[in-house]
């Protein structure tokens, strides 16, 4: 799926295709915050293997009453290749890869305090973080993810000017007061753009 997909998939370009995206991941991290991660595959699994077993008797019973010779009715699928191409594996591993790198790096330079203000900022957003952690687990902060990223764009798209004037108005205030601060305590001394 390439990113121009993705932006008409979040901006309900495809109302239909949006809809059942959204519908099926929520439906899938609900079951995640009910059951465990094994029962709810077990559980689309056996939905999956229902469907499929009741098609196939359908089919078959209808087959026998008309008398024609249809044959499987899944056989199209059947003799489709289903193997991943390694070129494919290669090239998303390889990126993958890149960004553990990148981010290795980045938490070591984090870790060893090579910046200090950089490292006092990473500390500040992992105590806000346990903060977060004690409210909510991890599945509802990925279905409050799941919720934004369908529903943010579109708000945004309707509602942009109001949103901007008060980002605006929000931006400036929050430049103001990380001035101030900057400016009383010694070492937190902006730098140079």
């Amino acid at each position: 799926m390439d990113s121009k997909q993705v932006v008409d998939l979040v901006y309900w370009r495809d109302t239909q295709r949006s809809g059942v995206v959204f519908g099926a991941s929520l439906f899938l991290l609900l079951s995640l915050s009910v059951c465990s991660i094994v029962s709810v595959c077990a559980y689309i699994a056996l939905a999956l293997l229902s469907v499929t077993i009741s098609f196939r008797i359908y089919k078959g019973i209808l087959q026998a009453v008309q008398k024609s010779e249809e044959g499987h009715p899944f056989k199209l699928y059947l003799e489709q290749d289903v193997g991943v191409p390694a070129d494919l594996v290669h090239k998303y591993s390889e990126v993958g890869l890149r960004h553990v790198n990148t981010g290795i790096k980045e938490l070591r330079r984090l870790f060893l305090v090579e910046d200090l203000v950089d490292s006092i900022k990473f500390g500040a957003l992992l105590w806000i973080l346990t903060y977060i952690g004690a409210f909510f687990n991890g599945l509802t902060l990925l279905i409050m993810v799941l919720v934004g990223v369908f529903g943010w764009p579109l708000t945004y798209e309707k509602h942009q000017t109001q949103i901007d004037h008060y980002y605006g108005m929000v931006s400036g205030q929050v430049k103001d007061i990380v001035g101030k601060i900057q400016a009383k305590v010694p070492g937190l001394k902006p730098k140079a753009e």
